[in-house]
């Protein structure tokens, strides 16, 4: 959301990057000698723990975006109880279940016992906190990164991070 909430802006971020590795490329690994990485959403399986490590070999700039990244949010509310219970109720205890059965199979991937924030996983450089995260402070970050400023968390403006 926040990417797309920059508005026109986004024609002259395409002209500073390429896309190598997103849901719109299709691209399920990135390149070696990525500058910028982004990474939404919460830890939750084997599947992301192995791709969000592999964003961070491969990336100069690794950026949390948004509350589900930063600190696991709404998908770590199921921390709360044992993976075994989560299964249950989604699959076999559910008022809609008839003859339910827990998925599984090869192909699917393993739930972690408990869903993570990606700081937890991996180091880190920038966290863009927001559900979704405010577009501004999305461009400060992202445009002077690409200018090759390297800006501390703290000269990131007030007001893109104020929640009032």
């Amino acid at each position: 959301m926040s990417l797309l909430d920059i508005d026109e802006r986004i024609l002259d971020l395409a002209k500073l990057v390429e896309f190598t590795a997103s849901p719109i490329t299709d691209i399920k690994e990135p390149p070696p000698g990525v500058d910028i990485a982004l990474i939404e959403g919460a830890v939750c399986n084997q599947e992301n723990v192995h791709v969000l490590k592999m964003f961070r070999e491969r990336s100069k700039f690794l950026i949390a975006i948004g509350d589900c990244a930063i600190f696991g949010n709404l998908p770590a509310m199921r921390n709360a109880f044992t993976l075994q219970e989560c299964l249950d109720e989604a699959f076999l205890d559910s008022v809609s279940t008839v003859n339910g059965k827990i998925p599984d199979g090869p192909d699917l991937p393993r739930l972690l016992p408990k869903v993570l924030p990606v700081p937890h996983v991996v180091k880190v450089d920038y966290c863009i906190p927001g559900c979704p995260p405010d577009a501004e402070a999305f461009w400060f970050v992202l445009t002077n990164l690409l200018q090759g400023k390297v800006p501390a968390p703290t000269e990131i403006p007030y007001e893109h991070f104020k929640f009032d």
